[in-house]
């Protein structure tokens, strides 16, 4: 599993027209799936993204959570943290967990992030989505649990 983690002044997506989700301060966090995630996959992934000390302080250091500063998320799926570029030059998503599987962990990671952080905002599961962000900073973290585990 891999999360894109933007720290973000505000951020919205968009489906037909239509916004479906809109925070504030936080982050918006794109969420990929691969073939062999599992749950607790996704629980230690999330554990770091919850409590991930990435806003600054008074002394302007990186030291505060989202809950330090009531911050909210925006989790949007994206298969395509799993492309393949080595071949060619069209993107391979071979990678990529099933439909299925993806958006079963997605639906996991929203309700399980609801669980400590009072706004969770989300996308649409596969969808075209339009995704909007002032990235604050910029400040951008890839979590990604072959690297974490």
């Amino acid at each position: 599993m891999k999360l894109v983690v933007q720290r973000v002044a505000h951020a919205s997506v968009t489906v037909d027209g239509e916004c479906i989700g809109k925070i504030g301060k936080g982050f918006l966090v794109l969420v990929g799936v691969e073939q062999s995630d599992t749950k607790e996959i996704a629980d230690k992934l999330i554990s770091k993204l919850v409590n991930m000390r990435i806003f600054r302080d008074a002394e302007g250091k990186t030291n505060l959570a989202l809950k330090d500063v009531d911050g909210a998320l925006l989790i949007v799926s994206q298969f395509t943290l799993y492309a393949d570029c080595k071949k060619g030059n069209r993107p391979s998503f071979t990678r990529a967990g099933a439909a299925e599987l993806a958006e079963e962990l997605y639906e996991y990671v929203i309700a399980q992030c609801k669980v400590s952080v009072p706004i969770v905002e989300h996308g649409s599961f596969g969808a075209d989505m339009k995704v909007e962000l002032l990235n604050d900073g910029p400040f951008t973290i890839i979590l990604d649990s072959r690297e974490l585990m």
